[in-house]
């Protein structure tokens, strides 16, 4: 379909329903598939992908060409592109995904009763996810391979500007799914860049389960403000660094350099260094060393300009800013209670880290910070699903329902009672 389909007339709303009711009698039939059968696709969709590469670098040719013609900017069209790499991993991806544990079926807690039943939880599918994203045509792939390992049906809703490189990837999806006898219905993608399909989307709690919205904060604000159906998301990350009195400052410099300078534009990385002001002279003057030769601009506190030479003054308003950019907050604060006040006012309940030689306190910032993640001595760059070993993820939660942090294949999953008697009856 494509917009000359739309402009005679075309129905969203009955394509949308469509799609839900498809979606629905395939969640059926995915709940009810043996692991094996959900392998088998992944590993033929994986084969597809990498038997059809000129078939998807022709299809984003054509995204690559309108976009520039349209004036992406470098950044997105770096992440619009696909590579031999990009294909790559995307088939690496997804035999990943294959090799992970299945959670569908596991029993926990199973236990008697007095009464003599037996009671447990069994893990079973969500059912149908909406998931709404742009600008990288790889997560297509990475969606539809987390939902079908964990047994769910997927609608899948891509940006307009990676239209040709979804649907060529969906057609590998297609193919994959229906050589391994499964539904080719269990991944459908819209097809209409019609921004109302995704108003239709966030509609049809009928036949979808969850929304999972993975993009810009305005496309997440649109999520959470619109959608009907519960959704997974968290709408930005104000990610905090904290250097303890008692840290090394080596570690400190090691690890506060990395959480800023590894990747600029993730949601992982840290947006606010926080230094405790019995150590400050020793880590900021060798730290803002290092971050004026990477090229980050430094917005700081008064009392973080006394050890600062390539500072600016920061503005109320940077406490709060997720830059995605090479800047970076700092602020010197007296000691551990200073820090964790700063992160309850102004952190995005994502990622938050002390550097620290002292238990007690890491202990406390454990306990105390309300956060996703919350790290000790680590980079907040490891905030991921691979690297805390789920394999793959479908995004980032800092919700406190159902899934909190990185979403994996137990977070596209959900818990539901189980009893076994034996002819029980209650008194």
């Amino acid at each position: 379909m494509g917009e000359s389909a739309e402009s005679t007339g075309f129905d969203i709303p009955a394509y949308m329903q469509e799609l839900g009711r498809q979606a629905r009698a395939a969640a059926r039939v995915a709940g009810r598939s043996e692991t094996a059968e959900r392998n088998a696709a992944l590993q033929a969709i994986a084969d597809i992908i990498l038997s059809d590469r000129t078939y998807l670098t022709a299809a984003n040719y054509k995204d690559m060409k309108a976009g520039r013609q349209s004036g992406l900017d470098e950044a997105l069209l770096d992440r619009l592109e696909l590579t031999d790499a990009r294909i790559d991993a995307m088939a690496d991806g997804l035999r990943q995904v294959a090799a992970l544990p299945d959670p569908v079926g596991a029993i926990s807690g199973l236990n008697y009763r007095p009464s003599g039943i037996q009671v447990g939880r069994m893990r079973v599918p969500l059912g149908v996810i909406g998931i709404i994203y742009e600008s990288r045509p790889n997560v297509t792939a990475d969606a539809a391979a987390l939902c079908l390992k964990s047994g769910n049906a997927c609608i899948l809703r891509g940006g307009s500007e990676a239209l040709y490189s979804n649907q060529a990837i969906a057609r590998c999806i297609r193919k994959g799914l229906d050589r391994a006898g499964l539904p080719v219905t269990l991944v459908q993608v819209v097809e209409t860049t019609n921004r109302a399909a995704v108003g239709e989307l966030l509609r049809m709690e009928s036949f979808v389960d969850v929304i999972v919205p993975r993009g810009g904060k305005s496309l997440i604000e649109r999520v959470i403000s619109e959608s009907r159906i519960p959704v997974i998301k968290h709408l930005h990350g104000v990610c905090h660094t904290y250097i303890d009195s008692d840290a090394d400052p080596a570690k400190a410099i090691r690890v506060a350099y990395n959480a800023k300078t590894q990747r600029y534009g993730t949601c992982n990385t840290m947006e606010t260094l926080l230094v405790a002001e019995d150590i400050a002279a020793q880590v900021l003057a060798p730290l803002g060393e290092l971050y004026h030769e990477a090229g980050v601009e430094l917005r700081g506190c008064e009392r973080s300009r006394e050890f600062l030479e390539h500072v600016v003054p920061a503005t109320e308003a940077d406490w709060d800013e997720e830059y995605l950019a090479p800047v970076l907050a700092v602020r010197v604060v007296d000691g551990l209670d200073a820090a964790m006040d700063h992160i309850d006012r102004h952190g995005s309940r994502h990622t938050d880290v002390i550097i620290t030689e002292n238990l007690g306190r890491a202990r406390r910032f454990l306990r105390e910070v309300d956060s996703s993640s919350v790290m000790v001595n680590a980079s907040s760059r490891f905030a991921d699903g691979f690297e805390y070993g789920l394999g793959a993820e479908i995004g980032i939660s800092t919700d406190k329902l159902h899934a909190r942090g990185p979403v994996g294949l137990e977070g596209l999953t959900t818990l539901k009672f189980v009893v076994l008697g034996d002819g029980h009856i209650r008194e």
